[in-house]
C-alpha cells in the first residue's frame, strides 16, 4: 500500500466523495459505465492523476486518487460528469499495524 508520505512531492493522496443516490444499488454494467468514463477522463488529463480505488456505498462512492492538487481532482469530476461533494487531502494513513 502507498502512504501519502511515500509520494513524491509534486504528489498528493485525496479522498473525494461522491453524494450518488442509490450507489449501492448500481448494476455490474453501471459501474463498469463509470468506470469507462472515468478512465476516459484520465487518460485525457495524463498520468500526474490516478485513480486508486473507489468504495461503493448505499448513497455515496468515496475514490481514492492520486494527484499534484486539488484543483485537478475537481477537473475530472467536471469532465466526467461525477459529483465531487468533498475532496479531502490525506495526510497518513493508519491501521491495526500503527498499533504495534
Amino acid at each position: 500500500m502507498i502512504r501519502p508520505e511515500d509520494l513524491t512531492e509534486e504528489q498528493n493522496m485525496y479522498v473525494i466523495e461522491r453524494a450518488i443516490p442509490g450507489a449501492g444499488e448500481l448494476s455490474q454494467e453501471q459501474l463498469k459505465g463509470i468506470s469507462q468514463t472515468s478512465c476516459g477522463v484520465l487518460n485525457e488529463m495524463g498520468p500526474e492523476i490516478q485513480w486508486i480505488h473507489s468504495y461503493v456505498t448505499s448513497d455515496k462512492i468515496y475514490c481514492v486518487y492520486h494527484a499534484p492538487n486539488e484543483e485537478m481532482v475537481r477537473e475530472h469530476a467536471k469532465q466526467g460528469g461525477f459529483p465531487a461533494n468533498s475532496v479531502s487531502q490525506v495526510a497518513t494513513i493508519i491501521d491495526p499495524s500503527t498499533a504495534e
